[in-house]
């Protein structure tokens, strides 16, 4: 699927809130806010989020006919920049996850960039790996959208 990056417009809100809707997409992604239903704290996060300076915030969209696919985001200290993205389930499995990346790390260039992925998340891996992001480690965190601690794999992509 090509995709196209863009800034972030006050009119992506309310596709990427009813994105986070997805029980599905919530579990796969894992770490997740601790109530997705909840519209105020998604509106102050993304207001906090957008408003920090160093953040790099782009929505994904379908080059074809300009439909919002999801977001993806560079954030962090210098020594701890990490990438995130979120790909509403309906374009899964179409490549538009892995475009995106390829995209963003064009736009934000510093090396190194790190990622998490839950470790029983193999496509958003796959995605990272294909991107040239290789495992480095474990951990276990607290993922809210499954209530207890899970696995989860870290990576980096070095220059």
């Amino acid at each position: 699927m090509d995709v196209i990056l863009r800034e972030v417009r006050d009119s992506d809100l309310p596709v990427f809130f009813l994105q986070m809707q997805d029980p599905e997409a919530v579990r796969m992604a894992a770490f997740t806010a601790e109530d997705p239903s909840d519209s105020a704290r998604f509106h102050a996060h993304w207001a906090r989020v957008r408003a920090t300076p160093g953040v790099v915030n782009r929505t994904v969209v379908a080059a074809s006919d300009g439909t919002v696919v999801g977001h993806a985001a560079v954030y962090g200290p210098p020594e701890e920049r990490e990438v995130t993205y979120w790909i509403g389930r309906e374009f899964w499995g179409r490549g538009a996850a892995t475009a995106a990346l390829r995209q963003l790390l064009a736009v934000a260039p510093e090396r190194p960039l790190h990622a998490r992925a839950a470790a029983d998340n193999p496509g958003s891996i796959r995605v990272l790996r294909k991107c040239g992001f290789h495992p480095t480690g474990t951990d276990r965190g607290f993922a809210n959208a499954r209530g207890e601690d899970i696995d989860e794999v870290l990576l980096t992509l070095s220059a």
